[in-house]
């Protein structure tokens, strides 16, 4: 299921680039010089995969404490049900509720520290711009953390999530060195897309939820759970 993680990525990208596009655009990188500008793209990202990295840490451990209790199989399930629900669900129905609400003061800290950093062209402020815009409220990344929950452990959460920010690296990068990287009608097309790659995840969550006995895919429920039998020895 790892491999998920690093394609949802590439075609988040497409998606980023209009949500934090414009963050990425605003960095102070040093124009007149190449070689400083690839290492400051690259601490900024570093920023971005820390913020991922510790975000699939609490969730892999969350994700670990239904695999101990024997809930992994009908957690997979229901979160490749609920991947599919969301894209099915219209926008319209969802934006009569605030989620952010209660953590919007939180929120709006995050906000402003990074603005503040953006004065600031150390390699700690690219750093700092990336670790906060990674912990942004983003559609793309509430799905990828679906993902991380659903590993077996903190450790595979944390990996989930890294390849998940490995994947929206390239596209991300490039619009700081092309500046009509892509055009809107391609974007737009691009970003049609995403809905299908999302249910296309959501069905391998779902099937190997099912434990149908295909290894790697859907493992049986025995295999699955083998694990979370304690040892007696």
């Amino acid at each position: 299921m790892l491999y998920t993680a690093f394609l949802f990525g590439i075609i988040s990208s497409f998606h980023c680039i209009g949500m934090c596009g414009p963050i990425a655009l605003m960095l102070p990188v040093d124009r007149s010089n190449s070689a400083k500008k690839t290492i400051q793209i690259l601490i900024y990202n570093l920023g971005r995969l820390t913020a991922y990295a510790s975000i699939g840490l609490v969730f892999g451990l969350l994700g670990k404490g239904f695999f101990m209790a024997g809930f992994q199989q009908n957690l997979s399930l229901f979160i490749g049900l609920s991947m599919i629900a969301l894209v099915l669900i219209p926008e319209k129905l969802l934006a009569k509720y605030n989620f952010s609400k209660p953590v919007f003061k939180i929120i709006a800290k995050i906000k402003t520290a990074l603005g503040s950093q953006f004065k600031n062209k150390s390699y700690r402020s690219f750093f700092t711009i990336g670790l906060l815009n990674g912990f942004l409220p983003c559609g793309m990344v509430y799905v990828a953390l679906f993902g991380a929950i659903a590993m077996q452990s903190a450790s595979l959460g944390v990996l989930y999530m890294l390849l998940f920010g490995l994947g929206t690296m390239p596209l991300m990068s490039c619009v700081l060195y092309v500046n009509v990287f892509l055009t809107t009608a391609i974007r737009n097309r691009i970003q049609k897309a995403v809905p299908y790659v999302v249910v296309a995840i959501a069905c391998l969550f779902v099937l190997r939820g099912l434990g149908l006995g295909i290894p790697y895919l859907s493992p049986s429920t025995t295999s699955l759970f083998i694990q979370a039998s304690p040892n007696c020895h």
